[in-house]
């Protein structure tokens, strides 16, 4: 009796949005809670700490958003590009491409008479798509989404950045930059170990590397923020 195949999902579905995602999380928590902790060190009262942190967070979210939007649009333009010419190339010289396609699964360890065999039958169901997917690396999962990827940021950047500002408005001015540092070394661990957890990869170790430079961040502008400081 055949056995049906069992579906199969595979990490690198999300690479698109889990790259964005992360980074929009990551950068939204660190330069937000930076700032709030820059700004505390220097002096500043707690509504001044608070405009600046929900500045930093609109800011940053527009910058993440406009930075991804334009570097992925760039990678899709490219995509577009190398489609248009597979495209004129399979019109125009079929043969040269059918060869082209052999070679590259000889390269991959089939036989001359199978690689030959399987490049006529792949390029007989769908040419375009064996052309983009072997030989440029094009796939369905890992194609670039520009507008996804810029939405994923900025969202993920805003739900960053609102984090260390909860903190700004339930914790006492006087222990504001510890309440900000600690809770935030906190969100940067769950954070990296999510980020880990999904993409396949050691939650402790994600969780670890993240929660370092974060840390690194925080210690940077406070010393800043001290040094710059003003009378309260």
């Amino acid at each position: 009796m055949a056995r049906l195949p069992h579906p199969e999902k595979h990490r690198t579905e999300h690479i698109g949005w889990l790259r964005a995602a992360v980074l929009g999380a990551n950068d939204g928590l660190v330069s937000t809670a930076s700032l709030i902790v820059g700004v505390a060190s220097a002096g500043g009262d707690p509504r001044a700490v608070l405009v600046a942190g929900v500045a930093g967070m609109v800011a940053g979210a527009a910058s993440m958003a406009a930075g991804e939007y334009v570097s992925v649009k760039s990678q899709a333009e490219t995509e577009a590009a190398d489609t248009a010419r597979e495209t004129a190339e399979l019109r125009d010289q079929p043969e040269e491409e059918l060869e082209e396609l052999t070679q590259i699964y000889q390269k991959r360890g089939l036989d001359r008479a199978l690689a030959e065999q399987v490049a006529a039958q792949l390029m007989q169901h769908n040419a375009l798509e064996a052309h983009l997917r072997d030989e440029l690396g094009i796939t369905e999962a890992l194609k670039a989404r520009p507008v996804q990827a810029a939405l994923a940021s900025a969202v993920a950047f805003a739900v960053g950045a609102m984090l260390p500002i909860l903190v700004v408005l339930v914790a006492p001015a006087a222990s504001m930059v510890w309440a900000v540092g600690a809770a935030t070394l906190v969100f940067l661990a769950v954070l990296g170990g999510l980020a880990a957890y999904t993409g396949g990869a050691p939650v402790v170790a994600g969780a670890l590397r993240v929660t370092f430079w974060g840390v690194l961040a925080l210690v940077l502008t406070s010393v800043v923020g001290r040094i710059f400081g003003v009378t309260a």
